[in-house]
């Protein structure tokens, strides 16, 4: 899955739009206090995370952009 399947994926299982970032593709403003996030790791693959009280908190590394997606489903969906 791609993050543009993903976002697709999220709005079909009426996941509201505050609860996640999704760089490139979902980026809601105003930016809510809290959310699940996926974006690129500056250091190659993808982070999954948390963003509360104004800093981001990865939780996972994966190496691949569908393995991120996959995951960022499974938490909102879940």
């Amino acid at each position: 899955m791609e993050r543009i399947r993903l976002r697709a994926a999220l709005l079909a299982a009426g996941v509201p739009d505050g609860y996640y970032r999704i760089a490139g593709v979902h980026e809601p403003a105003p930016t809510p206090p809290d959310f699940v996030f996926l974006r690129e790791d500056p250091a190659g693959g993808w982070e999954t995370g948390v963003y509360e009280r104004g800093a981001y908190h990865v939780g996972l590394r994966h190496l691949s952009e569908a393995d991120a997606c996959a995951h960022l489903l499974r938490l909102l969906t879940g």
